[in-house]
């Protein structure tokens, strides 16, 4: 079936913020782009959903492909819309939230050069409106 309109579309992608609750503090999975935009820059698991894929399953495919995680139980938590909140296209995104209780092994691969847990407290700088979208799954986690 071909997908041509007469007007613009935007692009959709998913999101995941995947927090590991341990002994010393509440952790987040972040990795670090291989590719621009924000090249080198940490960033949330994610990426496009593809035209054949819901986002549940884009998701799960996106954590998979750029930490090596998978298993992990992920709920939707908002739309993130904000019309330059990625610089290539018009993109929207679906974010979701997931928490394990350990460290679980991550390893950047894909379009990801790293993987890597932080802190919640302790972030590097994030790419995209990634600041935006931990801020509210922390407000999901913590209540």
């Amino acid at each position: 079936m071909p997908y041509t309109y007469e007007y613009p579309r935007f692009a959709l992608g998913a999101d995941a913020v995947v927090f590991a609750r341990v002994a010393d503090g509440l952790k987040v999975l972040l990795i670090q782009r291989k590719n621009e935009p924000f090249k080198g820059q940490w960033c949330l698991p994610g990426g496009f959903v593809d035209i054949t894929e819901t986002c549940d399953v884009a998701v799960h495919r996106e954590l998979e492909e750029e930490t090596g995680v998978t298993g992990i139980d992920l709920k939707r938590i908002d739309v993130f819309d904000a019309i330059d909140r990625d610089p290539r296209d018009r993109v929207l995104s679906v974010a979701y939230v997931g928490i394990v209780d350990e460290l679980l092994e991550a390893k950047g691969q894909d379009d990801a050069a790293d993987a890597r847990w932080f802190d919640v407290n302790d972030l590097p700088e994030l790419g995209f409106d990634h600041p935006e979208i931990v801020q509210r799954a922390l407000t999901i986690v913590s209540t």
